[in-house]
């Protein structure tokens, strides 16, 4: 299938790894100019490099803060000088710290809020100007499976996260009109550095080998294994061209089958 994607712009945030990085390269496979950040600028540099060489792709690195509103937006104005208009962005931004209720205080909901649900809002807001300009665009941002099933260690997440997806509802009701879609991609047990992270914590606290909890994890998962990047990354990108042009408003979940609601 031709994503129809060669020659635009997206911008992938949080690209300097996991599932940022595969949309990334999945865009640049596909013909995109991509604008990719991070806030580490060698990893984010070194991505982008080993993108351009296995593509071809125009491909540039920015360094951002995804909880710094001037950030967001000197990253929107320079790919908007230097590439051109955009035409897909990909919301995304590390997760807020795992832990119970009574664990956190006012500044880690304030952190996490800045983080996931601000940073989502001045994306959004950087590259409006430039996607009405150009007839329309796509925006997509990864959220988790918590919003659909509350995880019990991702208090945080789970609420910032769903209020992403309310916003991302909303905004495809609101901006149809003017052919900018809205969707978010809600991806499963992807074999990220987060996840492994979890495994890690999890195993020692039940007293197991974190080879042992893998398999037990993925053996639950009606495809029997945990998702990859790249996994993630191909829908990203579907999601964010043209070929998914009559798709907004929707959550889509890559998830292996996890969750388990009908709806």
């Amino acid at each position: 299938m031709d994503l129809n994607l060669k020659g635009k712009v997206v911008m992938v945030a949080a690209a300097s790894k996991g599932m940022g990085y595969a949309t990334a390269l999945e865009c640049a496979r596909e013909g995109a100019i991509v604008s990719m950040a991070s806030r580490d600028k060698d990893a984010i540099e070194a991505a982008a490099e080993t993108i351009r060489q296995e593509t071809g792709a125009q491909v540039k690195a920015y360094t951002f803060d995804a909880k710094d509103g001037d950030s967001i937006a000197q990253w929107a104005e320079a790919t908007l000088k230097e590439l051109g208009p955009v035409k897909g962005l990909l919301v995304n931004a590390g997760g807020p710290p795992t832990g119970q209720f009574e664990s956190f205080s006012d500044d880690d909901w304030q952190n996490a809020f800045e983080l996931t649900l601000m940073s989502s809002v001045r994306m959004i807001r950087a590259v409006l100007p430039t996607m009405r300009e150009s007839g329309g665009g796509s925006i997509l941002a990864i959220t988790s499976s918590s919003v659909k099933e509350p995880i019990d260690i991702l208090l945080l997440s789970n609420v910032m996260r769903s209020g992403v997806t309310s916003l991302f509802k909303s905004l495809s009701q609101q901006l149809g009109p003017e052919n900018i879609r809205f969707n978010t991609m809600i991806p499963g047990k992807i074999d990220t550095d987060r996840l492994r992270g979890t495994i890690k914590a999890q195993s020692a606290k039940r007293g197991i080998s974190e080879e042992e909890l893998s398999k037990d994890m993925s053996a639950q998962l009606p495809l029997q294994r945990f998702g990859t990047a790249e996994d993630a990354g191909k829908a990203c990108a579907f999601l964010l061209s043209d070929a998914s042009s009559y798709i907004t408003g929707v959550s889509l979940a890559v998830d292996g089958g996890l969750i388990k609601t009908v709806w």
